[in-house]
């Protein structure tokens, strides 16, 4: 008999994926569902995005290109990195990815050997798990402290560094949780990573969602991400871009080369009318962009205040990204069962706490990512669910 490989037999996926096809189901029944489960952005892709695309394919720009990216939308990638990171990547620090999603994995399989460590935020975003089990590596969950708002703590992260730690993973403003980490702990962390010879890998998909009028703080623009520091960086969330599939990694040169190399040889590269895309994305109006953010402020701020209004459940306030993730411990529930009845019972889609790591347990995750309308409709749901129970 023939058998699976043993990458193969452990790969373990994204559980949310299972809420998402429970709800698919329920919908197939008839069932009007809110959606609160999915990180997903409800506007469409500005306009002029989509536009240069269709342009640069009418001109067939289709075919292959290289694996690094092309020129023009790297070089856009350095000017944008000067004006939002403080520092200038040089061109051979700057890969495009399919994307952002992948640069995990690409990162764990270029850096970390099995039987060595990397140290991954609890509760996180859980590609990194995955990824970290499919690339045959130790995970090591690093406590992100509710009573902190699970921003990130220097202190709790480095009793856990051994001697096998190679890379730790920092997320912020974070999913689940929206936390945004402040400048200085960041900077403890990255003193952290350069007393015990670490690699950083800085997540920062939500750089461009954060609120209350607070500065975006990058890892990188200590080192210029030519020591230690790798940024992956994506188009999905701030650009409403999801099925584009585009990212930005940057990184130390000689590592850079390494994970093009292995991007090379999996996914060739990523579509030219796709990266033209991102250009008219960095380079066009921010108009739309600014106006989405303005959104999501608007309704984290409806959104916490109905959260905070449910017996059973609390908020605090997130600084970015488009989640919260609130304790329900008040409702005698676990995560899991909160989370099923409150779909079965009251029609309203979250994610368990507990799918984002043992810390999560106590906790669901809420995206804000839905009209405003929708949203109304979904507290009100979530309010009159915990009043019976």
């Amino acid at each position: 008999m023939r058998v699976l490989s043993r990458v193969a037999g452990e790969l373990i996926g994204q559980p949310m994926f299972k809420v998402i096809d429970e709800v698919k189901k329920l919908e197939e029944m008839g069932r009007d569902i809110v959606h609160l489960e999915i990180g997903e952005p409800d506007f469409e892709t500005p306009t002029h995005i989509a536009s240069a695309a269709i342009e640069a394919i009418s001109e067939g720009d289709t075919h292959y290109v290289s694996s690094w990216g092309i020129s023009v939308f790297r070089e856009a990638v350095r000017a944008s990195t000067g004006r939002s990171r403080g520092f200038v990547p040089n061109l051979d620090q700057v890969l495009v990815t399919p994307g952002a999603n992948i640069a995990t994995y690409l990162t764990l399989r270029c850096l970390v050997d099995p039987g060595f460590e990397v140290l991954v935020p609890d509760p996180g975003f859980p590609t990194y798990s995955a990824s970290i089990q499919a690339a045959g590596v130790t995970g090591v969950s690093y406590p992100l402290d509710s009573d902190n708002e699970f921003k990130v703590s220097a202190k709790l992260i480095e009793p856990l560094i051994s001697e096998k730690t190679r890379l730790l993973i920092l997320n912020s403003p974070s999913n689940p949780t929206g936390a945004v980490t402040a400048p200085d702990e960041i900077a403890e962390v990255y003193e952290l990573a350069r007393k015990h010879d670490l690699y950083v890998f800085s997540d920062e998909i939500y750089a461009r969602m954060i609120f209350d009028g607070v500065p975006f703080f990058s890892p990188g623009s200590l080192d210029e991400c030519k020591d230690r520091v790798i940024i992956s960086n994506g188009f999905s969330k701030a650009f409403s871009m999801t099925g584009w599939r585009l990212g930005v990694m940057i990184g130390p040169s000689e590592v850079m080369e390494k994970i093009m190399l292995l991007l090379q040889t999996t996914l060739s590269c990523v579509p030219p009318f796709v990266q033209q895309a991102g250009l008219a994305a960095l380079e066009g109006s921010q108009t739309e962009v600014l106006g989405m953010m303005s959104a999501y402020e608007r309704r984290r701020d409806v959104v916490v205040a109905g959260i905070n209004g449910c017996k059973g459940m609390s908020t605090p306030t997130p600084g970015g990204a488009f989640y919260l993730f609130p304790s329900i411990n008040g409702t005698g529930l676990s995560s899991e069962v909160f989370a099923a009845r409150l779909l079965h019972e009251a029609s309203v889609a979250v994610v368990p706490g507990n799918h984002f790591g043992e810390a999560g347990e106590g906790y669901v995750r809420l995206s804000y990512a839905s009209s405003e309308q929708r949203l109304a409709e979904g507290i009100e749901r979530i309010r009159e669910f915990c009043g019976r129970l």
